[in-house]
């Protein structure tokens, strides 16, 4: 790795990495140990995964950061592992005991319980959320003993499935819309189940169509030479591929870079992704409206050369 001293030589890169975060560690700690392996000049995660759990986190770096927000609307997925019999403070194994109760429920309550949190549901948020009150987050409120009342949101359990069951612990596949709180989803079942319960553990197995299986670890990108970690990126329009593609030819190209609108012979769209008449000219992502092509979101004229530059996937 290039240093000058102790400092890291920064170099632009851009692309999408899968990182498989450790318990333990924050995104933001996780975003600055891959930035600092990658050299990057400029990361952003796409989205909070809490320090308890464990699993995919896709990072953007350079050009892709633009479309972080893709990932952090998309669907998530999780495996979680629920204690029976036990609330906590917080919901999750690191609060103190408040309450312990006998594990009574049979197989048909448990599955018409998870039937009812199945779909559209309501949530209030938990106190250890990074939701904002007055400019701070809500757990620096409670880390200081202050509850604030907080307002249901609704959010959508596409999916609630037992994988395994055995004494007190409960393992669950979750499919739901972005913003469930899966701490909140185990209490509640715990209670429709009359033994209240806690997450003891959490892995989020999906991002959208981004899959866990496709992650690595920071031992595993750390073990790595430079090129071959920047073989590992994805690339920058990666969060965008199922969108619909539209290219343009080269004139019309920087046009559209320029922000100006085109005239298109396609319905509406709300969201397309948009490139040159070369196979790796990623110019940005755009809407169709009323027959026109509208920038959203676009790469600048040295992005799109840095992407061209990059070397053709194997």
């Amino acid at each position: 790795m290039a240093t000058q001293g102790t400092k890291v030589v920064r170099r632009p890169v851009h692309g999408v990495l899968l990182l498989d975060k450790p318990v333990g560690l924050s995104s933001q700690d996780a975003l600055y140990k891959a930035k600092r392996l990658l050299r990057a000049e400029k990361a952003g995660h796409t989205g909070t995964l809490d320090p308890l759990a464990s699993g995919l986190l896709p990072l953007c770096f350079g050009a892709a950061t633009k479309f972080a927000q893709v990932s952090l609307e998309a669907d998530k997925a999780y495996r979680a592992t629920l204690h029976l019999g036990q609330t906590r403070v917080g919901g999750d194994r690191e609060g103190e005991v408040l309450q312990e109760r006998p594990v009574t429920f049979d197989a048909a309550l448990l599955q018409a319980s998870i039937e009812r949190l199945t779909g559209e549901i309501e949530q209030v948020p938990p106190m250890q959320s990074a939701l904002k009150h007055q400019g701070k987050a809500l757990y620096e409120y409670a880390r200081a003993g202050i509850e604030i009342e907080r307002q249901p949101r609704r959010v959508r359990i596409h999916r609630l499935e037992m994988v395994q069951w055995s004494g007190p612990t409960l393992v669950l596949d979750v499919h739901c819309s972005k913003g469930t709180y899966v701490r909140t989803l185990a209490q509640d079942l715990g209670e429709l189940l009359g033994c209240g319960a806690h997450l003891s553990g959490l892995r989020r197995t999906a991002s959208g169509p981004l899959q866990v299986e496709q992650a690595l670890t920071l031992e595993a990108l750390a073990a790595l030479e430079e090129s071959a970690r920047d073989a590992l990126l994805r690339p920058a329009d990666a969060l965008l591929q199922s969108w619909p593609e539209i290219r343009l030819p080269d004139d019309e190209a920087g046009r559209f870079l320029s922000g100006l609108r085109r005239r298109v012979r396609l319905d509406d769209m709300p969201a397309v992704r948009v490139y040159g008449p070369q196979p790796r000219a990623f110019l940005g992502s755009a809407h169709i409206t009323g027959g026109e092509l509208i920038a959203d979101r676009l790469l600048s004229p040295v992005e799109v050369q840095a992407l061209l530059a990059e070397p053709s996937p194997p």
